[in-house]
C-alpha cells in the first residue's frame, strides 16, 4: 500500500530572506554542489560593483539566486526544469514550448521569491549556457 498526498508537495525549505548570507545557507541545504557557483557569482558581482562604482551587479545577484532557490526547493519543479533544459539542449525538436514552460517556471519562482519588481521586465530565459531574449 502506498501513501498518497493531497495537493502539492511541501517545499524542502521555506523561502529565505533575500540576503547573500541567507541565500548561501539555503543553497547549502538544497543544492550544495552549487555553492562554488554562488561564491563565484558573488565575487564577480562585488568586483564589478567596485570597478563600475555601481551597485547594479550586486542588485542582480540576489534576484538570480533567490529564483534559483525558489525553483530548487521544490524537487518536482526543479526536475521539470532539468527535463525542459534537456529538451532544449538536445535540439531534436522545436524548443518553443519548452522555452515557454521554462519562462512560466521562472515567473512563478520570481513571484514566490518576491523579486518580480527587481527582475528586468524584458523576457529572458537562461538555459544552461544559452540565453534567449523575447
Amino acid at each position: 500500500m502506498s501513501a498518497q498526498t493531497d495537493g502539492p508537495i511541501e517545499p524542502l525549505i521555506s523561502m529565505p530572506e533575500l540576503t547573500p548570507d541567507a541565500l548561501r545557507a539555503a543553497v547549502a541545504r538544497i543544492a550544495p554542489s552549487r555553492i562554488p557557483a554562488l561564491t563565484q557569482h558573488l565575487f564577480e558581482a562585488t568586483t564589478n560593483a567596485q570597478q563600475t562604482q555601481s551597485l547594479a551587479p550586486l542588485r542582480a545577484f540576489v534576484p538570480s539566486w533567490a529564483v534559483f532557490v525558489a525553483i530548487q526547493r521544490h524537487p518536482e519543479r526543479a526536475a521539470r526544469l532539468r527535463e525542459l533544459e534537456r529538451i532544449v539542449d538536445a535540439g531534436e525538436q522545436d524548443p518553443a514550448a519548452a522555452i515557454a514552460e521554462i519562462q512560466a517556471i521562472r515567473e512563478t519562482a520570481e513571484a514566490e521569491a518576491g523579486v518580480l519588481a527587481e527582475v528586468e521586465r524584458h523576457a529572458c530565459v537562461h538555459v544552461r549556457n544559452v540565453t534567449w531574449y523575447g
